[in-house]
């Protein structure tokens, strides 16, 4: 149950938010973060929101299994209760939309700064119990995703943020699909 939700859980994400974009002509790539979709008129921001709230909750789930998957690992279960807490971050910002201010905001800095440093804890997790593939494979998405964000920063290639913030929740979004993959197929990290 727990890797079903996480393959589910970018799915609802991403369906959510580019059908909120499909209805919403003025939406911009390069000049609007996507959490301006949690505030435009219409059912664009109910989609948006609501499809973040229900994602949060799988993510949840997820992270729940990933307690699970780690359990004889301390950085693992550290990594997973990091994943945890970016999962309610998830959630804080489909119930705290942009003008809930100062929530949103510390929510969505928390939601794409918690999970390289959690995918930077389940790395070593991995690499201890000597699954390399996979210890690779989580360390080459924190750090896609971290350097995502790096380079906006530094270079500013887009004037809004939904691009870097697609690609980092995309990089996070396949590491999930890939590690739910193995919690569905029964792969335990911890049975080596």
């Amino acid at each position: 149950m727990f890797g079903f939700c996480g393959m589910l859980t970018p799915l609802i994400a991403f369906t959510c938010t580019l059908l909120a974009i499909a209805l919403s002509p003025h939406f911009s790539w390069a000049d609007n973060a996507l959490s301006d979709l949690g505030v435009m008129a219409g059912s664009a921001s109910i989609l948006f929101n609501s499809g973040l709230i229900v994602s949060g909750v799988l993510a949840l789930l997820f992270a729940l299994g990933l307690l699970v998957f780690f359990k004889k690992s301390l950085p693992g279960r550290v990594g997973a209760l990091i994943f945890f807490f970016d999962s309610v971050a998830l959630i804080a910002i489909g119930v705290f939309p942009e003008n809930a201010r100062p929530m949103h905001l510390y929510a969505s800095v928390a939601f794409f700064v918690l999970p390289p440093v959690s995918m930077f804890f389940l790395t070593a997790s991995f690499l201890l119990a000597s699954k390399v593939a996979k210890g690779l494979l989580t360390l080459g998405a924190a750090m896609f995703a971290t350097a995502v964000w790096i380079a906006e920063f530094l270079w500013r290639y887009v004037p809004g943020a939904a691009i870097p913030e697609a690609l980092s929740a995309l990089s996070a979004s396949l590491w999930v699909v890939i590690i739910g993959f193995d919690m569905v197929r029964g792969i335990s990290h911890s049975s080596d």
